[in-house]
């Protein structure tokens, strides 16, 4: 069928590329963090281009936005169409090394990945490594990266996402950590659990995480942990342990990103607990779970993430003493 090129005139590229990211990701929030400009700037791309082609692409769904019917079948071209471009692209820029394109949670990245990745470079396989910091989740259907690293808490449910697998690398202890300087001349020792009330919390995406934490050592969630649950936020676990570190207050951390931190007296443990929330999770696709560089990178990760100490005995949550005092 002959196409006529002016029935809707060029579309905009940018605009195109926001639509495709809005499909890939899901909303607009975590489009605009992949493409790293303001979600009023995607929101406005979106609207631009369903006033171009009369069409409407998008519908509200609760609080966030899916793709219409006619949206998801023009999404699903315009993702074929972006994946042409790249493959073209990739074909004529190869790179002397090639690439692994790897995703990860930033706290995870900068502190456990980073110092070590001299390590994975030097693997048998010699790819150059494309470590992204970040809280998006890329479209690893569509080669958007190679492998995915993400902490799925226990209390988030996702459905298994076809040809993907996923492997879990590691279940940390999360505990809170404090400045010893902040502890300093106390009467009550950082051991005891009441030090928490005695000292602000520093969050960082919510007070959830705080509020799973507590409710698993058994303590209430009253009027005193409620007034530490609306201080400032910090988003990414690296930025609250390093505010931690400066005595702003008490983080809680899981125990692979403050191990060095710990061994070296910049942080403390107060309590002892062995409370687990989530775990550290690797994702690529099925049918590259055997390559080379996938099968170097799945063991480098499962080196990485041993747990710095031997869990507790137990699986009591609270220290022996500490149970004492609670009965």
């Amino acid at each position: 069928m002959v196409r006529s090129p002016n029935r809707t005139g060029a579309l905009p590229l940018t605009a195109l590329r926001a639509f495709d990211a809005v499909g890939a990701k899901g909303g607009v929030r975590a489009a605009a963090e992949a493409l790293n400009v303001s979600p009023t700037v995607v929101s406005r791309h979106i609207s631009n281009l369903e006033k171009r082609l009369g069409v409407a692409l998008v519908r509200a769904k609760g609080r966030s936005l899916a793709l219409t019917e006619a949206g998801a079948k023009f999404h699903e071209q315009i993702a074929r169409a972006f994946a042409i471009i790249a493959d073209a692209t990739d074909e004529v820029t190869k790179p002397a090394r090639a690439p692994l394109r790897i995703w990860c949670t930033p706290g995870l990245a900068v502190m456990r990945l980073l110092p070590r990745l001299p390590e994975l470079e030097a693997s048998p396989s010699k790819f150059a490594i494309h470590l992204r910091p970040t809280l998006a989740r890329p479209d690893l259907k569509h080669g958007e990266a190679d492998a995915e690293i993400f902490y799925r808490a226990d209390d988030e449910g996702e459905a298994p996402r076809e040809g993907l697998v996923e492997f879990e690398l590691a279940r940390p202890r999360v505990m809170p950590v404090v400045c010893p300087t902040l502890v300093e001349g106390r009467t009550t020792p950082p051991q005891d659990l009441a030090l928490l009330f005695d000292l602000p919390w520093i969050e960082e995406l919510s007070g959830d995480e705080w509020r799973s934490w507590v409710e698993k050592i058994g303590l209430p969630i009253d009027a005193r942990a409620q007034e530490r649950l609306v201080g400032a936020r910090l988003w990414h676990a690296h930025v609250a342990i390093g505010a931690a570190r400066l005595g702003q207050g008490v983080a809680l951390a899981n125990e692979l990103l403050v191990e060095t931190d710990l061994a070296e007296g910049r942080l403390l443990e107060i309590g002892g607990t062995n409370v687990r929330l989530g775990a550290y999770v690797l994702a690529m696709r099925a049918e590259a779970r055997e390559a080379p560089e996938m099968q170097e990178l799945t063991a480098w990760l499962r080196r990485l993430m041993a747990p710095p100490r031997a869990s507790a005995p137990s699986d009591d949550p609270l220290p022996k003493r500490q149970q004492s005092d609670a009965n």
